[in-house]
C-alpha cells in the first residue's frame, strides 16, 4: 500500500498541483487549507508524511510544525514556502522539519523528498520493531517471590556504576539479568558487549578482551580492537568469568583498578570508561581456596552480588514462561499457532528441569513442533519427555499447578547412579534412533560424539571442568565440539 501524504497549504493552486503530482505516482493524498484543519486531519488520518506551508493565516506553519513534532509518533514534516528567508529555513530545521522546499514546486524535487522521507520513517519503524522483538527475547518472565527479589536487586544496582557479580546455575538466565541492569542504567544508550570467557580458547582470550597490534604474534595480520575498548562508555558482560586464566584475571583487575587497557604488542595504555558485569556458575570461594581465582579480583567484581534462583525454586513461573516461549515461537515460525492446555502446564511443573530455563525453552519448542492438534496436551509431554525427568507424580487433570516439592519429598527420592543421572539430565528424547554406523570410521565418530555429550551433561556443560576431567586442553575440546556439531541447545 502506497504511503498517505497530507498537504497543508492555504493556496488552492498549490494543493491541486500537489494532488496531481502525488496521485499520479500512486500516493494517497489528503488536503487541508489551514493549520487547525491540518492538525485535526493528521490526528484522524495518521499520514506517513506532511507537506506544510510556512505562511498561513490564523496559525502559521512553524506553530503547526511544533504541534506535529510534539507527538511521539508524529510523521516527518517537509516545509514549503515561496518567500522564506534562510533564518526561517534554519528555524524550521531546528524544530524538527525533515526538509525544506521552495516554491514553485518541481515534481522531481517533490517525489525525491517523498521517497527519502518515507524510507527514513520505514527504517525508524523497523528499528523500533526489531528493538521490541529483541527486548521480548531478553525479557525476564515471572512473578514469583524469588524472581521479584532479583528484580529488586536489579533496580538498586542499575543506576550505579558499581560492578555486579551474577551467580547461578547454568541456564537460569544470568545474561537476562545483565541486560536488564544495562537497559536500566545511565549507560543504556551505549553498547552492551558480551564475552563468553569459557567459549574463547585460553591463547586468544587476552587478544579478544584487550585487543592486539598488527604483528604482535603469529597470525596477527591486522590490528584488533578489544572488547573493553568496544565497550567504552558502555557495559561489558564477562560471562563464565570463573574460567579465565590467572594471567587474564590480573589484566582484568588492572582495568577495574586503573581504568586502563593495553593491547598485546603495544606499550601504550588507553583509558576506558566501562562498567563491568560478570557472571559465573562456579562457587568462586571454592575456586579461590583452590588457587584458581584471585581473591582481590573476586572482591572487585562482587561489589553487588545477585543470585539468580534455579527454576526448581520458582516453579510457579513455569506457566508464564511456557506462554512467553510459545508466543515467541508462534511469532517467529511458519507453524500454525499453538498453545499449551492447563493440564499440560501442570505436567510441565512436575519436570526436573536440570537445565533450568534454557532447557524449558528448548522443550517448549520441541513440543510445539512434535505434537499434533491446536494445543499441547499432557499426554504429548509424557510421550516426548523422559519419564525419569519427572520431579514427582503429577496431580490430576485440572488441578491447581503444583508448588515445588518439599525438602522431605526431595530427600526421599532414590538417588540415580551417575551414568543414569547424566542421561536423565536431558529431558527431550531423540525424535528417532540414529542410523547405525556402516564403517569403522563412522562407528568411531558416533562413539566419540556420544561419549563427549555424556561427559558434558555429567559436568553441567561446563567446558573447563569437562576438559579437565577428560585430561585434554580446552581448545582441543572446542575443536571436537565443532567437529561433531555438539551444542547444549541441540544436545541438552
Amino acid at each position: 500500500m502506497k504511503p498517505r501524504i497530507l498537504v497543508i497549504d492555504d493556496e488552492a493552486g498549490i494543493r491541486d498541483s500537489m494532488r496531481m503530482i502525488l496521485e499520479y505516482e500512486g500516493y494517497e493524498c489528503l488536503l487541508a487549507a489551514t493549520g487547525p484543519e491540518g492538525l485535526a486531519m493528521a490526528e484522524r488520518e495518521a499520514p506517513d508524511l506532511v507537506f506544510l506551508d510556512i505562511k498561513m493565516p490564523a496559525m502559521d506553519g512553524i506553530e503547526v510544525l511544533e504541534r506535529l513534532r510534539a507527538r511521539s509518533d508524529g510523521p516527518p514534516v517537509v516545509m514549503i514556502s515561496g518567500h522564506a528567508t534562510v533564518s526561517t529555513a534554519v528555524e524550521a530545521t531546528r524544530k524538527g522539519a525533515f526538509d525544506f522546499i521552495e516554491k514553485p514546486l518541481a515534481s522531481d524535487r517533490v517525489l525525491l523528498t517523498v521517497r527519502h522521507a518515507v524510507d527514513q520513517r520505514r527504517l525508524r519503524e523497523e528499528n523500533v520493531t526489531l528493538r521490541r522483538a529483541a527486548e521480548s527475547r531478553h525479557e525476564m518472565v515471572g512473578d514469583s517471590p524469588a524472581l521479584e527479589r532479583v528484580r529488586d536487586a536489579i533496580g538498586k544496582a542499575a543506576p550505579t556504576n558499581a560492578t555486579v557479580l551474577i551467580l547461578g546455575e547454568s541456564g537460569v538466565g544470568k545474561e537476562l539479568v545483565a541486560r536488564a541492569i544495562h537497559r536500566n542504567s545511565l549507560r543504556a544508550r551505549e553498547r552492551f558487549v558480551q564475552v563468553n570467557c569459557a567459549a574463547i580458547p585460553e591463547e586468544l582470550i587476552e587478544s579478544e578482551l584487550f585487543g592486539h597490534e598488527k604483528g604482535s604474534f603469529t597470525g596477527a595480520t591486522e590490528k584488533q580492537i578489544g572488547k573493553f575498548e568496544q565497550a567504552d562508555r558502555g557495559t561489558i558482560f564477562l560471562d563464565e568469568v570463573g574460567d579465565m586464566s590467572a594471567k587474564t584475571q590480573a589484566k582484568v583487575l588492572r582495568v577495574l583498578q586503573e581504568g586502563e587497557v593495553e593491547r598485546l604488542g603495544s606499550s601504550k595504555t588507553m583509558k576506558v570508561d566501562v562498567r563491568v558485569i560478570a557472571a559465573t556458575n562456579k562457587r568462586l570461594e571454592e575456586e579461590i581456596d583452590a588457587g584458581r581465582f584471585r581473591e582481590d579480583l573476586y572482591f572487585r567484581l562482587s561489589v553487588i552480588p545477585i543470585h539468580v534462583p534455579p527454576l526448581r525454586e520458582r516453579t510457579q513461573d513455569i506457566p508464564l514462561l511456557v506462554k512467553h516461549f510459545t508466543e515467541l515461537f508462534n511469532r517467529e515460525s511458519s507453524f500454525k499457532p499453538r498453545r499449551f492446555s492447563n493440564e499440560s502446564l501442570v505436567e510441565m511443573q512436575q519436570q526436573r528441569w536440570r537445565g533450568n530455563i534454557r532447557e524449558l525453552r528448548n522443550t517448549v519448542e520441541r513440543l510445539l513442533i512434535m505434537s499434533r492438534g491446536d494445543a499441547v496436551e499432557a499426554q504429548d509431554i509424557r510421550g516426548i519427555l523422559r519419564v525419569g525427568d519427572r520431579a514427582a507424580p503429577g496431580p490430576a487433570a485440572g488441578a491447581t499447578p503444583a508448588l515445588p516439592m518439599s525438602h522431605a519429598a526431595a530427600a526421599s527420592e532414590p538417588a540415580a547412579p551417575a551414568a543414569s543421572a547424566a542421561l536423565a539430565a536431558v529431558s527431550v528424547a531423540p525424535a528417532e534412533p540414529p542410523p547405525r554406523p556402516g564403517t569403522l570410521r563412522e562407528f568411531k565418530e558416533v562413539s566419540e560424539r556420544a561419549f563427549l555429550v555424556d561427559k558434558l551433561r555429567e559436568y553441567g556443560w561446563n567446558i573447563s571442568r569437562t576438559a579437565e576431567m577428560l585430561d585434554t586442553p580446552r581448545s582441543n575440546l572446542y575443536k571436537k565440539l565443532e567437529q561433531h556439531q555438539i551444542s547444549q541447545e541441540k544436545d541438552g
